[in-house]
């Protein structure tokens, strides 16, 4: 199961688990970007599902649904979200709610509702992941990115606390939090901006910092995930994010704002 298939890292993630010959129950709350991806899929191996990942009965329906249809579902990508660029002080209550309800909610509503198939898929001897996708922001924060970093600190810690309770519990499933750098997909163009903010510019910025591409990406996740690594970096700015609180610890922070002060051209 993908949720957020319908563009980006989600139909990378498709097009690459159906080449592999698995069957995917495709989610996103776009039909037309999820028809696309199904139609860039061999013929009969992806089920489209228009699901919004913050709607807590339509997620639980969703894996009612794939469980009768398809039996248990053995790998969950919980990788919808979406981003805010505003300062704290600018944004809006009403976007915050937006991005939390999904960047957060969503992942909480497809762990806690896949997990029973996950553990049921595990029991017959079949490979069981739940993948949930973090970000890079969530192991450092970046100016004008409060709330985006806030809501994939939160998937981080679900998801390490998520992996701990399985190996104590001695559940066959594995638990993997992915954490990109930026991506080249539509995602910046998707994103919301503070009323004092230019999306143009936004989404400029974002586009500038692409490094990797969604097709390498998804093979990223997938190997990261068969080896079973707990936390799986995507992109050498994948790397480098992780690497500055271990190597400067708080004192990223400032860097990064003394660095932002320089270039900031808003």
């Amino acid at each position: 199961m993908v949720t957020g298939a319908g563009s980006g890292i989600g139909r990378a993630l498709t097009q690459a688990l159906t080449r592999d010959g698995a069957h995917v129950a495709a989610s996103d709350i776009d039909p037309a970007g999820l028809a696309e991806t199904q139609a860039a899929c061999p013929p009969g191996q992806v089920t489209p599902y228009r699901v919004d990942v913050a709607d807590r009965d339509a997620v639980l329906g969703f894996a009612d649904e794939v469980r009768e249809q398809h039996g248990p579902a053995s790998l969950v990508f919980n990788n919808a979200g979406v981003d805010l660029f505003a300062g704290v002080a600018d944004m809006s209550w009403k976007d915050f709610d937006w991005l939390m309800e999904i960047n957060v909610g969503g992942v909480v509503n497809g762990t806690k509702a896949f997990l029973p198939q996950l553990i049921e898929a595990g029991t017959t001897g079949r490979p069981a992941r739940l993948i949930n996708l973090s970000s890079a922001f969530g192991l450092i924060a970046v100016p004008y990115q409060g709330a985006y970093s806030m809501s994939k600190f939160a998937v981080r810690g679900l998801t390490e606390a998520l992996r701990q309770e399985m190996i104590m519990e001695r559940r066959p499933v594995t638990v993997h939090c992915v954490h990109p750098g930026v991506v080249r997909t539509n995602f910046g163009a998707n994103m919301r901006t503070a009323d004092n903010e230019d999306p143009e510019m936004a989404t400029k910025m974002f586009d500038r910092a692409a490094l990797t591409s969604a097709t390498k990406a998804a093979r990223l996740i997938l190997r990261g995930a068969e080896r079973n690594r707990a936390r799986i970096l995507i992109g050498a700015d994948g790397r480098v994010m992780a690497a500055m609180p271990r190597l400067l610890g708080a004192g990223y922070a400032g860097l990064l704002a003394r660095a932002g002060r320089l270039t900031d051209s808003r």
